[in-house]
């Protein structure tokens, strides 16, 4: 941090419900904490038949506004918000906390020393220290356990503030989470994706515990689908980069699958075999009961409850991680590459040679320029929707010698001639063997082009011909549209997320926004395509 001081930037609150008498609590709490109030308290209704009329309490320092989001869950709620929002920055509480009787003045604090940054923005978000009060006299209940786990959260919505810039550029929360569970999470991928970091302020919010029934446990199975769309959306090793614990998912599968041996080999007539295999499954069981008895209260009834969910847990959670499965791959058809580009790119790359321009091998005439059919109706069309365009090529024949750096200028100066004018250009001279960062397939020209642009990758979409130019745009975070040619292979074709059969038809797949299953008016499938918190358990809570 820097050694001046700064005005406090002003905050607006964002509380999505479903209406839990918990509210009220908050907003009494909010209205008599020290400290400088928010400009505006927007408390979302997230019932879908928001009758009666919520009933608030009434206030000295603040004022909420009451708007509907329909009952499409929290992420969607938290959208409402903060889009009727104007302040710098928005603060996400949850609609069951309770904010500390200093919390305004600690908050103003983390928004200073956030501004104060010697990188600038390099702050997007600064989360609260979340407090929830376990019982001093005993151990806690398996629900209480899985309600304190929110301490050791690192990102968690239940106390948040973003830049509403930031908020703006990533276009919110991700609605394709209907749940409170792992929206946060996404959220918090794509800002530290960007470079951006998330810093824990001094403010606290106590989360008060919950009592819970034998089945709550059950219920959290869900978070395995939710968790099933985080891999599919952010890759393999999002746990890790998400500070999200790993689950016993794996175990849960072992036993769902040794149970379902057992009453295979019963069906076929194996009795001995499925007596072996029911063993095998209720050991698995009990071991699994006496690891969650041991960590809570000496009581019968709660071994009971225990003993209940313990048999039913292990085939909800692999029931759960199956059609989760199932629906992400429809909600998110293109995988990792689909990085909720909803809205049109800001800036549109293409790969020179075999993209735009006829493939001459290692050119350095200007005169054998010759454009693909439809390169320059496709340029145009960006530009009249006030997209830039650009390029990024590799021209290993510099590196090589087999040509100069004059004479590739030379011919990219043809090619803006008859294509352009392009907002940026970027050229990799180096051989495969240089080991550079800017040659495809790495990332180098892709970022360095959003950069030039003042842009982030997301925002980008690079068109070409080959692998290459997809793994770039993937590398980088941008989408990646592949127009083949003969020069293109077949496994190419295969693994690209969007094909398209010539430019015309990549700029139409690039002007509209990605539809999936969440949108009722989608298939389901996008256009021109191919084909944080455990509970006791252990589990997706």
């Amino acid at each position: 941090m820097t050694g001046h001081t700064r005005a406090p930037d002003a905050y607006d609150v964002v509380v999505p419900t479903v209406g839990r008498p918990s509210l009220r609590h908050l907003l009494l709490a909010l209205d008599a904490a020290e400290g400088p109030p928010p400009r505006n308290v927007v408390v979302v209704d997230d019932r879908r038949h928001p009758e009666p009329p919520l009933v608030l309490p009434r206030l000295e320092t603040i004022a909420p506004v009451v708007v509907n989001s329909g009952g499409r869950g929290p992420a969607a709620a938290r959208n409402a918000g903060w889009r009727r929002c104007r302040s710098p920055w928005v603060v996400f509480l949850d609609d069951d906390v309770v904010p500390s009787a200093t919390w305004r003045h600690d908050l103003t604090a983390d928004l200073c020393a956030a501004a104060d940054c010697d990188a600038g923005e390099d702050v997007a978000a600064t989360t609260a220290r979340i407090v929830v009060p376990m019982p001093a006299h005993r151990r806690p209940t398996d629900a209480e356990r899985g309600v304190g786990a929110l301490e050791r959260a690192v990102w968690i919505t239940a106390d948040m503030s973003v830049r509403r810039t930031v908020l703006e550029r990533l276009d919110g929360f991700d609605e394709r989470f209907r749940r409170a569970y792992r929206e946060d999470t996404d959220l918090a991928l794509r800002i530290t994706d960007t470079g951006a970091r998330i810093t824990r302020g001094r403010r606290t919010t106590v989360h008060p515990v919950r009592s819970g029934t034998w089945s709550s446990s059950i219920s959290a199975q869900r978070g395995n689908a939710d968790d099933a769309l985080m891999r599919r959306l952010h890759g393999p090793d999002w746990r890790r980069r998400g500070h999200a614990p790993a689950g016993a998912l794996r175990d849960h599968v072992i036993t769902t699958s040794t149970a379902g041996l057992a009453a295979l080999a019963l069906a076929i007539g194996r009795p001995r075999a499925a007596a072996a295999a029911s063993v095998v499954a209720l050991v698995r069981l009990a071991r699994f009961w006496g690891s969650r008895v041991r960590q809570g209260p000496v009581d019968v009834r709660e071994w009971a409850r225990l003993a209940v969910s313990s048999a039913a847990i292990p085939f909800a959670a692999t029931g759960w991680a199956a059609w989760g499965m199932w629906r992400a791959r429809r909600l998110a058809p293109s995988g990792v590459a689909d990085r909720r580009w909803a809205q049109p790119p800001s800036l549109v790359l293409f790969d020179r040679d075999g993209t735009l321009v006829e493939d001459v091998p290692y050119n350095g005439d200007p005169e054998l320029v010759t454009p693909m059919p439809g390169a320059r109706e496709a340029v145009e069309r960006l530009r009249t929707h006030g997209i830039g365009v650009g390029i990024i090529t590799n021209q290993s024949g510099i590196g090589r010698g087999l040509i100069s750096r004059r004479a590739s200028d030379a011919v990219t100066r043809r090619v803006d001639e008859l294509l352009g004018p392009f907002d940026t250009v970027q050229v990799c001279p180096h051989t495969p063997d240089a080991g550079c960062r800017c040659r495809k397939p790495s990332p180098g020209m892709v970022l360095a082009a959003a950069a030039e642009m003042d842009l982030i990758p997301r925002h980008c979409a690079v068109i070409g011909d080959i692998g290459a130019d997809v793994a770039a745009a993937l590398a980088a975070g941008a989408r990646p549209v592949l127009v083949p040619t003969r020069h293109t292979r077949t496994e190419e074709i295969d693994a690209a997320p969007l094909v398209a059969p010539d430019l015309a038809t990549a700029v139409d797949i690039l002007l509209q926004p990605v539809r999936t299953a969440a949108d009722p008016h989608s298939d389901g499938h996008p256009v021109g395509s191919s084909g944080p918190v455990t509970d006791p358990a252990g589990t997706a809570a």
